[in-house]
């Protein structure tokens, strides 16, 4: 399948739909000598999982890179992975992974995986699989979030992925060659076993299902969940039913399986009122799942069930939807599980990587899970009972008045900690800068719908409100970007948006396109389907035919820009806007420090240079902004003393060139401490690791019409020599 060559050139292989290129044996034989055999960690300076640890931790104790010379940081090496397939990808979300001085990531629109010399960048080999049809019909196309490293510790090393097509394939790490021993000659067919209905196989080419998020790789097992289309404007509630499985590492041999959807006789299919288990799908695991390898239970977060904002056809409180389950590592069997939201109709699917925490309240030691969320929450429970570490109160929520569906009473509130972004739009949170702009504001809000978190969605009207003005509901908040915990200051970190900001409108869909009573969208415009990013940009999808004369762009209703049309100034979202300006005031991005032993905000800082659409505005002349921060969804890497992260938006400014910054905090206090110039958004989580001595900072950018690339930071030669022995 493939073969060796000398120095610098590549030899291609293509065989059953396999792309194999490598270099030369020797050249990885020179990178790894001298690296001991074992098990990689980030103590050793390596970064061997998609969050640092199968804890989900995203900490390492690296300490090269401080406050007294991040701003030395020089560009170390880059990737471009433009020819990662038949076309450029502009939305590069991968973390990549380093281990015994080795780079592996995934990149290009063929979801292609490579492995570079960690020291210089350079490709040393790359795998892809030709996937054709079945990449081209995927519900999750692109390179996604990255892989994940497995070895037995006595030299059998393997990288694994999940295939655009949803297929999870071995590689030998030290040449990309297929592990012929694993699956059916490195290759596992996850779409068997994906039923829709009662339990009909989904079609191995069509059916839908897919995956951004990398395996989880515990011990000798390897933990895959699920994932499906965007959830605002489904063809059917009768959809693939989400499922969490795992295989044996060495031989890919299926070990267990939980289903997400209770069947009858397992426990929660009773939450399913009208036997709706049987018609409705979705409800997978689509963010990262971490581990206490200790304790032998797995955090599975799940998501919302069909559809997003309407569950109509699905009564009841539908388990095991918006729930951090814990099932047994061994047999999958759940051991507790706590749903964060009843009857979810938000989109608050659990967004990020439960964090496993060792702490300590009131003189009592914890091992706590912590999660994220996009309503801006932190649930924080007792990792092995279940039971809340701070009480939650059922609080009674507003009620739908949208015919056919019945929303929960009540839904569940953290005491602790307090809530580290805006998660509703009242009066209060509207724009103020000016009193002109503040009476814009409340102006444009009489076009919707406000109210606390949890407030629904509801039916758009010509003649009244188009939807109701959510935050945090459809963005967060917490992203799949995820957060870190610091284990020796006890906190959580994370960036949060405080103005992502959604119409959550309902209108009947065409009859000949959804068998739902409601989708997304706004009364008045032409009905459209909401796709996710990168949708139709696979590889081998057919480009779409460009007009003579394009078509003009739809008119939105005063006020509003809808998900998928052109984000507020503030960078990201999809809300309303006041005259160009985000409807709400700052901040708009931050980053937060909550200490876990107390559930306390420790910190808040704006996270973001303002936008030039904000400093720039005729209608703030004059003014003297503070900081505002931006708007979107990007990850954080904590080391010894910093909180690092990138801009999400592109800024041009008088301190630095068009383009965004990659910031490091004070993890302490929240001051901004140093700042560098990426030429793009932040568009992956960042990682950190140490190889011969030098501390490197990676992190993807991409966006706009900038296409994806790694970018690797480190220190000048000098600067790290006189680090040495600190």
């Amino acid at each position: 399948m493939t073969r060796t060559v000398k120095r610098t050139a590549l030899a291609a292989a293509s065989l059953a739909g396999v792309l194999v290129a490598t270099m030369i044996a020797p050249r990885m034989t020179a990178i790894l000598s001298g690296q001991a055999q074992g098990f990689p960690s980030t103590k050793n300076g390596e970064w061997p999982y998609y969050t640092a640890d199968v804890r989900g931790s995203r900490y390492s104790p690296l300490d090269q890179i401080n406050a007294g010379n991040f701003n030395q940081l020089e560009v170390a090496w880059r990737f471009k992975t433009d020819n990662l397939g038949t076309r450029p990808e502009f939305k590069l979300e991968g973390t990549p992974l380093m281990v015994k001085g080795v780079i592996y990531a995934t990149g290009g629109t063929r979801r292609s995986v490579v492995a570079l010399d960690a020291k210089t960048g350079e490709l040393i080999w790359v795998h892809a699989e030709k996937e054709g049809a079945r990449a081209v019909n995927a519900p999750r196309q692109l390179s996604g979030r990255g892989l994940s490293y497995w070895t037995d510790g006595k030299g059998d090393d393997r990288v694994v992925y999940v295939t655009t097509g949803y297929r999870l394939v071995a590689l030998n790490a030290k040449t990309g060659v297929p592990v012929s021993v694993f699956g059916q000659n490195g290759v596992v067919d996850m779409k068997i076993g994906a039923v829709i209905g009662k339990g009909q196989q989904i079609d191995l080419e069509s059916g839908e299902i897919g995956l951004h998020s990398t395996p989880t790789v515990t011990k000798d097992a390897i933990i895959v969940g699920s994932s499906f289309r965007e959830g605002l404007t489904v063809k059917t509630h009768n959809n693939t039913k989400g499922l969490v499985r795992a295989w044996d590492a060495k031989s890919g041999k299926l070990l267990w399986t939980f289903n997400t959807i209770p069947k009858p006789g397992e426990f929660g299919n009773d939450t399913w009122e009208k036997e709706s288990w049987a018609i409705n799908g979705n409800t997978g695991v689509w963010t990262q799942i971490t581990v206490d390898e200790e304790a032998g239970l797995v955090y599975l977060p799940v998501e919302d069930p069909t559809s997003d904002l309407y569950g109509g056809h699905r009564p009841g409180n539908n388990l095991f939807g918006d729930s951090l389950v814990a099932v047994d590592l061994k047999t999958g069997q759940r051991k507790w599980h706590y749903q964060i939201v009843h009857h979810p109709i938000w989109d608050f699917d659990m967004p990020a990587a439960p964090l496993l925490a060792d702490i300590n309240v009131n003189g009592k030691a914890v091992k706590a899970v912590a999660q994220a969320s996009k309503q801006g929450f932190l649930y924080v429970f007792d990792r092995i009972t279940g039971q809340p570490v701070w009480p939650f109160e059922e609080r009674p929520v507003p009620q739908t008045d949208v015919p056919g569906e019945k929303t929960s009473p009540t839904q569940p509130f953290p005491t602790k900690p307090p809530a580290y972004s805006r998660n509703g739009v009242l009066e209060s949170d509207l724009i103020d800068f000016t009193p002109e702009l503040k009476a814009a504001g409340l102006e444009a809000a009489k076009r919707y719908r406000l109210g606390p978190v949890f407030t629904p969605p509801s039916v758009s009207k010509l003649d009244g409100t188009i939807g109701t003005l959510t935050s945090g509901t459809l963005s967060g908040g917490v992203n799949w970007p995820g957060s870190a915990y610091d284990p020796e200051m006890h906190t959580f970190f994370s960036h949060a948006c405080n103005a992502c900001i959604s119409p959550l409108g309902l209108v009947a869909p065409p009859k000949e396109f959804s068998d739902l009573d409601y989708v997304m969208g706004t009364a008045g415009q032409t009905f459209r389907a909401i796709v996710g990013g990168g949708e139709g940009e696979a590889a081998d999808a057919p480009r779409p035919a460009r007009p003579a004369t394009p078509p003009p762009p739809p008119t939105p209703p005063p006020a509003a820009a809808g998900r998928g049309g052109a984000p507020p100034a503030g960078g990201g979202g999809f809300g309303a806007t006041v005259q160009g300006l985000p409807i709400v005031k700052p901040p708009y991005g931050q980053i937060v420090a909550i200490n876990l032993d107390r559930g306390e905000l420790v910190w808040s800082t704006p996270h973001g240079d303002t936008p030039d659409a904000i400093r720039n505005h005729p209608a703030l002349k004059g003014l003297t902004i503070p900081k505002t921060g931006q708007s979107g969804n990007v990850g954080v890497v904590v080391t010894k003393t910093l909180v690092v992260s990138g801009d999400p938006s592109v800024t041009t400014t008088p301190e630095h060139p068009r383009g965004a910054m990659l910031r490091a905090y004070d993890k302490t206090n929240g001051k901004e401490v140093g700042a560098v110039w990426l030429p793009a958004p932040q568009s992956g989580s960042p990682m950190t690791y140490s190889v011969d001595g030098r501390q490197y900072i990676v992190v993807a950018v991409s966006g706009g019409n900038y296409s994806g690339e790694y970018v690797a930071f480190s220190l000048p030669a000098s600067a790290t020599r006189s680090t040495a022995g600190q």
